[in-house]
């Protein structure tokens, strides 16, 4: 039963870096960890703002699961270890969702990147140039 009660204590220490990372603002877009959603990945600032509000409750996920897992240690039964174990990975499943939520949230209200101009472009206000639009000009179609 000793390795039952290590994996929240595992997953907990985990999933509390990431949330450490998070709130520093040093989680990388690249690797795969953080919230990531169609917000969030919209642009590296929406990550950024994403996983620093989600990076709060995703540390204290990381604590839940760590005392999980040593509630579970000092446990007297069989019975006692299960049950710490499956409160504390719902319970830090719980938070890392939670999480998420607020990260996607505030991901939302960060506004859209601004289309990058290409080399020569002289940017006109209008914005329908073919270059900034994606569409063939008459140049370039003949």
């Amino acid at each position: 039963m000793f390795v039952v009660a290590l994996i929240p204590v595992i997953l907990g220490v985990l999933v509390g870096w990431g949330g450490f990372l998070g709130l520093r603002e040093k989680l990388p877009a690249k690797r795969g960890a953080g919230v990531r959603t169609a917000a969030t990945l919209r642009s590296d600032e929406a990550f950024r703002v994403a996983n620093k509000v989600a990076g709060l409750p995703t540390i204290a996920a990381g604590a839940v699961g760590v005392l999980a897992g040593v509630a579970g240690l000092v446990m007297p039964s069989t019975l006692g270890v299960i049950i710490a174990t499956v409160l504390g990975l719902a319970g830090m499943f719980a938070l890392v969702a939670g999480g998420g939520v607020l990260g996607h949230r505030a991901a939302s209200a960060v506004p859209e990147p601004e289309p990058e101009v290409p080399a020569g472009c002289a940017g006109c206000p209008c914005g329908g140039c073919g270059a900034l639009t994606g569409a063939k000009t008459d140049a370039a179609t003949s």
